[in-house]
């Protein structure tokens, strides 16, 4: 019985409303015990009923839904190359404190102690509020299960980032790759919510990518599917960060058309960038995506190159894979208009039209997913334990 009412409880975080035959088919169990179940969490105040479904014909079914003001709350944490977000939701993915945006380079020798002090901060302003654990997603060779990543040597505080972060902090942590949680919250919450089998491509500084077949999750046999920015694809004899040549990354990411943008600027190339270029020293992934998007012509040269590549490495899913769509997320996606004539003619260049004309390419429409997903990862992975000790309820 415990188990059920923490299946239900995630059930409808992940689907709301239900019905107590839909979350008795999700679980697996019979309807007598899902009705039993249901009435305890009605009796703890965790779940309330929300109205009758719709009429199939006969008598309307009563639909439940979460009590988000009677759970606690996550702390979920998005980490990419040069940026860390953080934020205090709730069950209903509504915000209970502004989103805190820091710039940390997680090759700086400080950055783990800078995030965790950004954590903190976000903590000790959601005073009164009760919170029972991190959700945290970033980039590398992250193991869920051992809350590891393996991009980081042994003796970075990072390697055993679970642990280490829990400690601090004194919160129970779970850690995922960032595409993968991404790709998580699309399936659950966005233009993915319908598909059952969809590439969902993280378009950041690097290209990452999250595979959902027959709804799951792909992991791969050891756990790290989805390497995507590492098919080589490039003709550049350009040195990934990975160490090899010939990387997708190295032409389709964020990062390349910043690096292309910054050699043509150095050229003296006319462009609404070459201001804030020469102020600052440096150029940032939102600020050329925005002049792409306000018409540059140099920011929109080097978006649509990426668009290109990003095609053709999608080519090579579609022939492998052959999902019934394509999602476009992360920071990328905000560059739509300028990417998608460019990925739509790599694909009909490169692809057997029989397996790409029944692809559906589509953009994140999602702001902050990665946020999202680590909130997904957080409540996805939690136990009852952790509910009955934070709750202090009887489940």
């Amino acid at each position: 019985m415990e188990s059920l009412k923490l299946s239900i409880l995630k059930s409808l975080y992940f689907t709301n409303p239900q019905s107590i035959a839909d979350l008795s088919q999700s679980a697996g169990k019979s309807i007598p015990n899902t009705t039993s179940a249901i009435n305890r969490l009605i009796e703890a105040n965790l779940v309330e009923q929300d109205g009758l479904a719709p009429s199939t014909g006969g008598r309307r079914a009563a639909q439940f839904i979460l009590n988000a003001k009677a759970l606690p709350n996550i702390v979920s944490v998005a980490i990419d190359q040069f940026y860390c977000s953080v934020v205090v939701t709730n069950f209903n993915n509504v915000y209970q404190t502004a989103i805190k945006t820091q710039q940390i380079t997680l090759k700086d020798s400080n950055a783990f102690e800078q995030i965790v002090e950004l954590i903190q901060s976000v903590i000790a302003e959601a005073l009164n509020i009760p919170i029972y654990a991190v959700g945290l997603s970033m980039p590398g060779f992250v193991d869920s299960n051992l809350g590891k990543n393996y991009s980081y040597p042994i003796d970075s505080p990072f390697y055993n980032l679970q642990a280490n972060l829990s400690k601090l902090i004194d919160l129970p942590v779970f850690i995922e790759n960032d595409s993968s949680a991404i790709a998580i919250a699309e399936h659950h919450f966005g233009q993915a919510k319908l598909a059952k089998n969809v590439m969902v491509v993280n378009l950041n500084w690097g290209v990452g990518l999250g595979m959902i077949i027959d709804n799951e999750l792909y992991r791969g046999h050891s756990g790290y599917a989805g390497e995507f920015s590492h098919i080589p694809l490039s003709n550049l004899n350009k040195l990934c960060s990975c160490g090899k040549v010939g990387c997708l990354e190295v032409e389709a990411s964020l990062l390349a058309a910043v690096d292309m943008a910054k050699e043509r600027l150095k050229e003296q190339a006319e462009s609404q960038l070459s201001k804030p270029y020469q102020e600052q020293g440096y150029l940032t992934g939102d600020q050329l995506l925005t002049a792409a998007n306000n018409g540059d012509q140099l920011a929109i040269e080097c978006v649509s190159r990426i668009g290109y590549m990003l095609g053709k490495g999608i080519s090579t899913l579609i022939h492998i894979i052959n999902p019934e769509m394509v999602v476009i997320s992360g920071r990328g996606a905000k560059a739509k208009d300028v990417l998608s004539p460019h990925i739509n003619a790599a694909i009909l260049e490169f692809t057997i039209h029989r397996l790409s004309k029944n692809v559906k390419i589509k953009f994140s429409k999602t702001e902050h997913i990665q946020l999202l997903g680590s909130t997904c990862i957080c409540i996805a992975r939690a136990d009852k334990t952790i509910y009955k000790s934070q709750l202090k309820t009887v489940l």
